[in-house]
């Protein structure tokens, strides 16, 4: 227990700080659609086939490389272009927002924060890994609160801000947000190391790893957008129109996808893939997938918070602001505390150099 108890505040030590970083920007992210106050964000969504082809025809044309349409969630088509610039579109095409920088638009650069680090793709397995360690934080923190069940007291804040009440604090409310967190890592870091998803879920089925875009042989004539999203509708006629990805190169496919009615995912999980004359080279249909790949699925909304409706949402919450006041106090009390230790030998040597005067 006491090899245990040291992991655990060590560990704690060093990655708190980042722990609480997650916890806050996850928390924040669960309400994006409630303070994005541009005008439209709340508008109902009326998907016109002809409407968004000119309104994404003409955003290609100026640089989207992929086209977001609007959702319940938020009333307006998000543009992305290079280097982090893009655009909210109104649904009926009218321009309500732009920005030359993801740092001029904060939904964007939390998002960045929370899933990249601001680091790309090195960021995202920092951030994975720190959810392995907040796993095991769960597990060996629930094992070291049995010891001392019973002096549990459930409280928001420590009594006092010093080392004792604050452990005493850490101790308290971690179990009680430990099933939450419990949640909130294992849907993130499966995110992350979808490898390990898939050997974790393998007894219902086979995760098909995420393959490359196909190559494509130049075309004479490019697509038009209008037939894309017509075959798509046509092939889907229940499913939503969620994103059209442009080519950013030669010899890379359109993609469109769809959110059928079945699929948790506000982004959808079907995909239809075109060549560069606009020929429907391929279909991803969640529906005659794995149940393993059904239950993945389900990894991102839930820990998204968009299922579930308010009362998920307060509870995922919860989950983000109890992981931002356990990693910020535990490394507060854990250098503190280091610090206090520190100072002590002299105070004592001081005091007994003046008794034996």
């Amino acid at each position: 227990m006491k090899f245990l108890s040291f992991l655990h505040r060590w560990s704690g030590g060093l990655i708190g700080l980042l722990l609480a970083v997650l916890g806050r920007s996850g928390a924040i992210l669960v309400w994006e659609s409630e303070w994005i106050s541009l005008t439209g964000t709340h508008d109902p969504v009326v998907e016109r086939i002809e409407v968004l082809s000119v309104i994404a025809e003409r955003e290609v044309a100026r640089g989207a490389t992929r086209i977001t349409f609007a959702s319940p969630e938020i009333g307006l088509h998000l543009v992305t272009r290079d280097s982090g610039a893009g655009a909210y579109i109104a649904q009926d095409g009218t321009m309500v927002a732009s920005w030359s920088s993801q740092w001029q638009r904060p939904e964007l650069w939390i998002f960045d924060l929370h899933h990249h680090l601001f680091a790309g793709h090195n960021g995202e397995l920092v951030a994975g890994w720190a959810g392995v360690f907040g796993l095991l934080f769960v597990i060996s923190g629930s094992i070291l609160w049995w010891r001392s069940r019973r002096n549990w007291r459930p409280r928001l804040l420590p009594r006092r801000f010093q080392p004792g009440p604050i452990v005493s604090h850490h101790r308290d409310l971690g179990i009680i947000v430990a099933p939450l967190l419990l949640l909130s890592f294992l849907t993130g870091t499966g995110m992350v190391f979808k490898e390990a998803a898939a050997a974790v879920l393998s007894p219902f089925g086979k995760i098909e790893a995420r393959a490359k875009p196909p190559e494509i042989a130049p075309t004479k004539g490019p697509a038009r957008i209008a037939t894309l999203l017509a075959e798509a509708r046509a092939r889907f006629p229940d499913a939503a129109l969620r994103r059209l990805n442009a080519p950013t190169k030669p010899g890379q496919p359109w993609s469109v996808r769809m959110r059928q009615p079945f699929e948790w995912s506000v982004g959808g999980r079907t995909n239809l893939t075109f060549d560069g004359s606009g020929r429907l080279i391929k279909i991803d249909d969640p529906a005659t997938s794995s149940r393993a790949a059904s239950i993945y699925e389900k990894f991102l909304p839930v820990h998204s918070a968009r299922v579930g409706g308010i009362a998920w949402k307060l509870t995922m919450t919860l989950s983000g602001l109890g992981l931002t006041i356990l990693g910020l106090l535990a490394t507060w009390s854990f250098w503190f505390r280091k610090a206090n230790k520190r100072r002590r030998p002299d105070s004592e040597g001081a005091g007994l150099e003046v008794a034996a005067a």
